[in-house]
C-alpha cells in the first residue's frame, strides 16, 4: 500500500478504512481545513468522511453527521465520545424536506452527498436542502457510483448519472464546477453557491 501524509501531517495508508474512497485526499481537494464547517449528508454508520473532516477542521471547525437512520448516528456519536472528539454533531434528519436538517441556512462551507443520491427519488428536494445550508462561496460535492460494471454497489439501473445530477443541481441554484476523480468506481462533481 502507498503511504502519504496529509497537509495536517496525518500519516495514512492509501485505502485505509475504506478501500473505495480516500476521504483525506477528497476533503483536502475540497479545501476542507481549520475552522471550516462541513456537513456529510447521508453519512452512514461508519463515518469515513465525518471523522476525516473532524481532523481537518480542528477544534475551531464543526462537522455535521446527518442521516435518517438513528442507529447510524448512534454509532458515530459513540465513536466520537470514545475518542474524545467534540467537533462532530450528529443530526437525525429527513433531507427530502426543506429545513429537515435544522442546520442554519448559509452556514456550511462544504456539503457532501457521498453514495447517497441513488437512495432517493427526490433529488430536487435533497439538493434544495443542501443549497439552503451551503453558504455563499461554499461548495456541494457529489460523489456517486460510476455507471460501469462492478461486483458491488447498487444495481446499475439505480445509479444516478452525472448529467441528471448536473441538471437538478443547476436548476436548484448551484453553479456547476469541476468534475474530479473520486476513485476507480466513483465520479465527483463540485457545485458552487454564488
Amino acid at each position: 500500500m502507498q503511504i502519504f501524509k496529509t497537509t495536517k501531517g496525518i500519516t495514512k495508508l492509501a485505502g485505509e478504512n475504506n478501500q473505495l474512497l480516500n476521504p483525506f485526499i477528497i476533503l483536502e481537494g475540497l479545501e476542507v481545513a481549520d475552522g471550516k464547517v462541513v456537513a456529510d449528508l447521508g453519512c452512514g454508520g461508519v463515518g469515513y468522511f465525518v471523522f476525516a473532516a473532524s481532523k481537518l477542521v480542528g477544534d475551531k471547525g464543526m462537522v455535521y453527521a446527518v442521516d435518517i437512520l438513528k442507529p447510524n448516528l448512534e454509532g458515530i456519536k459513540s465513536r466520537a465520545k470514545t475518542e474524545g472528539i467534540y467537533n462532530i454533531r450528529v443530526i437525525w434528519a429527513n433531507l427530502e424536506v426543506l429545513d429537515g436538517s435544522k442546520i442554519h441556512s448559509n452556514s456550511v462551507y462544504v456539503a457532501l452527498f457521498i453514495n447517497m443520491l441513488f437512495q432517493t427519488k427526490k433529488h430536487r428536494e435533497v439538493l434544495h436542502e443542501a443549497f439552503r445550508m451551503v453558504k455563499p462561496g461554499g461548495v456541494l460535492a457529489v460523489i456517486d457510483w460510476k455507471s460501469i460494471a462492478m461486483p458491488f454497489g447498487p444495481p446499475p439501473n439505480e445509479r444516478i448519472g452525472k448529467d441528471r445530477i448536473k441538471e437538478v443541481a443547476v436548476l436548484g441554484g448551484f453553479t456547476q464546477g469541476e468534475e474530479f476523480e473520486a476513485g476507480k468506481y466513483h465520479y465527483g462533481i463540485k457545485f458552487y453557491k454564488r
